[in-house]
């Protein structure tokens, strides 16, 4: 175990299981909080949630390179560890966990994990390696922490959902907890990618949320999806957005399309648009109709 200012830190699966083990011997929860870096207050919010939930809270920081494709960011991904640290330490954990590539997948590895259902579509279709890459670090980080509670941001749906699908398929032993989105004071969600766009870029991605709270309170009319959809689509582009992969509204739990294309029960309205090199997501609650 090596030791900032701020934090413990451990990168090795050995070191992370004998602090965790020794938590349990003194009756602690254990609760688990994983992040790829370049932290901002929604990941903190997520580690005071679990800091809630268990009385001793481990966080990772790892830039998993089997959730990107070859053209994506992975290798301009920004990583700042030590300052992760000191903001994790604010926020009251007690453990970062920062292994290296090559202890999380040593070069005779050949394991992989295949996930369906809410993996399907989306994310799923315009970034098709993304969610094998999630399952399988996601997998291996809960079998190292072995924790009580796991948190995640509903920034993320689509994620959450396959990851909710994973443990239970796989019946593991954690409770997933999904921890609402953090915005900024214009309703931005906040993501560490947002530290790409310029100013001019920043002015339009803070009308995404708008136009998905406009499309969710028009779904909730029971007019056709499609034509909701098709909407929102162009107001993201009038708005100022380069490229849309999609805008969908689904089934909230299971992300299955509604059945003859009205909305009859409670959803989630899904995006993913484009500002110059930067790729943003979001999503909202979309009630039952009345």
């Amino acid at each position: 175990m090596t030791e900032t200012d701020a934090l413990p830190v451990v990168r090795s699966v050995a070191a992370l299981r004998e602090t965790v083990s020794g938590w349990r011997r003194q009756g602690f929860t254990v609760g688990f909080v994983p992040t790829m870096g370049a932290l901002h207050e929604g990941h903190l919010a997520l580690v005071q949630e679990a800091g809630r939930r268990a009385d001793r809270v481990a966080a990772s920081v790892f830039v998993n390179p089997a959730q990107f494709a070859a053209h994506e960011d992975l290798g301009t991904y920004p990583r700042q560890e030590a300052r992760d640290a000191e903001l994790l330490a604010g926020a009251g954990c007690d453990l970062l966990y920062a292994p290296s590539v090559e202890e999380m997948y040593p070069a005779d590895a050949t394991t992989t994990v295949s996930v369906g259902g809410p993996a399907e579509g989306l994310e799923g279709e315009f970034r098709p390696r993304m969610f094998g890459g999630v399952a399988l670090v996601v997998a291996k980080l809960l079998n190292q922490v072995q924790p009580d509670v796991a948190v995640f941001g509903e920034k993320d749906w689509q994620q959450l959902m396959v990851v909710r699908r994973l443990v239970r398929d796989l019946d593991m032993p954690v409770e997933i907890v999904g921890v609402p989105t953090t915005r900024d004071g214009h309703g931005l969600a906040l993501s560490s990618r947002n530290a790409y766009l310029s100013e001019a870029e920043l002015e339009i991605a803070r009308r995404l949320n708008g136009v998905l709270a406009e499309a969710g309170a028009q779904a909730t009319t029971r007019r056709p999806l499609a034509a909701v959809e098709r909407d929102a689509h162009a107001a993201l582009l009038k708005a100022g957005f380069e490229r849309i992969d999609y805008v969908a509204i689904r089934r909230t739990d299971d992300l299955a399309p509604f059945r003859d294309g009205v909305a009859d029960g409670p959803g989630r309205i899904l995006a993913a648009a484009w500002l110059g090199r930067t790729r943003l997501i979001d999503n909202l609650a979309v009630a039952a109709p009345g």
